[in-house]
């Protein structure tokens, strides 16, 4: 059996996190419930950006929970895929803005070079 990096989530873990901090779980929990509720934004909108945003952070936990929360509000597999693609274009896409660093490095170091 292939051992995980992230540990299974289980009642026992969730109930020492509530132990060892109640009042933030708890705050947490409600804070959560206020994001994902019906707003400006759908539900269902709501979870496909968090799809998503948890592929853009790399979050096992969130990409299951809320991949799952997504088609519980109605997302169709091609829209959580059409999410994840708008994710992974805005991963690449820092790469890509952030090449004029690069870009600029090169020229003020063959400027400095050449002075």
């Amino acid at each position: 059996m292939q051992e995980s990096l992230y540990p299974s989530p289980s009642k026992d873990l969730a109930r020492r996190r509530r132990e060892l901090a109640p009042a933030t779980q708890a705050a947490f929990e409600a804070f959560s419930q206020t994001v994902f509720a019906e707003g400006a934004l759908p539900a269902k909108t709501k979870q496909l950006i968090a799809v998503a945003v948890a592929h853009v952070t790399q979050c096992p936990y969130c990409i299951r929970g809320h991949t799952k929360s997504a088609l519980r509000h109605g997302a169709t597999q091609e829209e959580i895929m059409e999410a994840i693609w708008v994710a992974a274009e805005m991963r690449a896409g820092g790469s890509y803005a952030h090449s004029f660093l690069a870009l600029s490095a090169m020229e003020e170091a063959a400027a400095e070079h050449n002075s």
